[in-house]
């Protein structure tokens, strides 16, 4: 059978491989967008096989393309059954387009197919995975210029000077980016200029954990709305601010991380196997720890929600205010989380208005042949009622995939002042 192609799933992305034609036809069968998975590069893989079933010449001829964990490419990933290969975490098919059907099947893995050649599957994940962290990192510079149009100029000048610490670290990954760009490795000397890099990158992402947990505990401390109405609105702009730092430093963790994977292939391709899977447990530790805090801050906003409302009789204009602000940090945070890949969403807190809570306490109160004063004085309202959930900004293949490592991997991280009808995203 002609017009095959090779699937490559690494839990992030679908590589296609094949002649460039059949490889095209794929991707138009299935819909799916894609980009170069710059598979010249593996003849450095080669050179480390003891016996290998495919020259450099025989790959260079060949096309591969990347796509992107999404529904649909899920959706092709399950549809082609693709089985688990020798190396960890990576799973492979062969599929062809037999003769004028138009629908593509899978085929009988060939003798020189991939999964029989270990070191050309090991090179093929490694760059999988760094264009699955250029990908994010793409998505971070989108965030990141969403983030800063929400900016004031105050905001903006002081997440600069948090930000300034990191500038060395900027221009030197830049610039060993520019040079693999052009000479199409990383060599020592370029290596060296980067290698030492993590340090100040974790001391900042430290810094800005630590601001958004005092955020957190601050809110837990305060009991009078009035004083949450102050701190939460103060939150808002805080908390973007922070958010925008940590996703820059996961930003520039993957550049580093793209840069050490190409080290690895060129000096010890023997070692790339590992190396990758050690970088993607750092990088779900890091989101993980990220999620622990910004979620603990959710949760306080939620209890902060709560006491609002249910004191919302005597405090018709706070009350709101807390509820309002609460909003516009959790969808700051969701927006963070779907940028990172995290599955995100939450219920809905709803304010109660001011007579409607009077009202109802008035009419227990005359129920109850209890003096209205001392009833009022105790008066506690419950939280509103619940309304849909948010889904968030995530596709549904890659919340299936974070829930899939978090469970089989359980130890890695795998408008105005009345008291109107105000929602809140928890």
């Amino acid at each position: 059978m002609g017009n095959e192609v090779e699937l490559i799933f690494d839990g992030d992305g679908l590589a296609v491989i094949g002649h460039p034609t059949d490889v095209e036809r794929f991707l138009a069968a299935e819909g799916l967008p894609s980009r170069n998975l710059g598979l010249s590069r593996l003849e450095r893989a080669l050179r480390s096989a003891a016996h290998v079933l495919r020259s450099g010449a025989e790959i260079a001829a060949e096309s591969g393309r990347w796509v992107k964990l999404t529904e649909e490419s899920a959706a092709a990933i399950e549809k082609y059954g693709l089985m688990d290969t020798k190396t960890p975490g990576i799973s492979h098919a062969m599929v062809g387009e037999p003769g004028d059907i138009k629908q593509w099947i899978q085929v009988v893995t060939s003798p020189g197919s991939m999964a029989s050649n270990p070191a050309i599957l090991t090179g093929a994940a490694g760059i999988m995975t760094q264009l699955a962290m250029q990908q994010a990192m793409d998505e971070i510079t989108d965030y990141l210029a969403r983030i800063d149009e929400k900016l004031d100029d105050v905001l903006r000048a002081q997440t600069n000077q948090v930000l300034a610490r990191m500038d060395g670290v900027d221009l030197a990954v830049n610039e060993a980016m520019s040079v693999r760009d052009a000479v199409g490795r990383v060599s020592e000397v370029t290596w060296s200029k980067v290698q030492h890099s993590s340090g100040t990158i974790l001391e900042t992402q430290g810094y800005a954990l630590r601001q958004l947990g005092d955020l957190a505990d601050k809110l837990e401390r305060k009991s009078k709305v009035g004083d949450l109405a102050d701190i939460v609105k103060d939150a808002e702009g805080e908390v973007q601010k922070w958010l925008a730092v940590l996703a820059r430093c996961l930003q520039l963790h993957d550049a580093v991380g793209v840069l050490e994977l190409d080290r690895v292939l060129d000096a010890a391709p023997e070692e790339l196997d590992r190396h990758r899977l050690g970088l993607k447990a750092a990088r779900r530790e890091r989101v993980q720890l990220m999620t622990e805090v910004t979620d603990r801050l959710l949760e306080r906003m939620e209890a902060a929600v709560s006491r609002a409302n249910s004191k919302v009789l005597f405090n018709p204009k706070a009350t709101p205010a807390v509820v309002r602000s609460s909003n516009v940090i959790a969808v700051s945070v969701h927006d963070f989380h779907g940028t990172l890949g995290i599955e995100s969403g939450g219920q809905a807190a709803e304010a109660r208005r001011w007579a409607d809570a009077a009202s109802e306490q008035w009419d227990r109160a005359r129920e109850s042949g209890s003096g209205g004063l001392g009833t009022v004085k105790g008066f506690g309202a419950e939280t509103g009622g619940r309304a849909a959930k948010m889904t968030g900004r995530l596709a549904t293949g890659i919340a299936e995939r974070a829930r899939r490592q978090r469970d089989e991997k359980p130890g890695e991280p795998s408008d105005g002042d009345d008291a109107g009808h105000v929602t809140a995203i928890e």
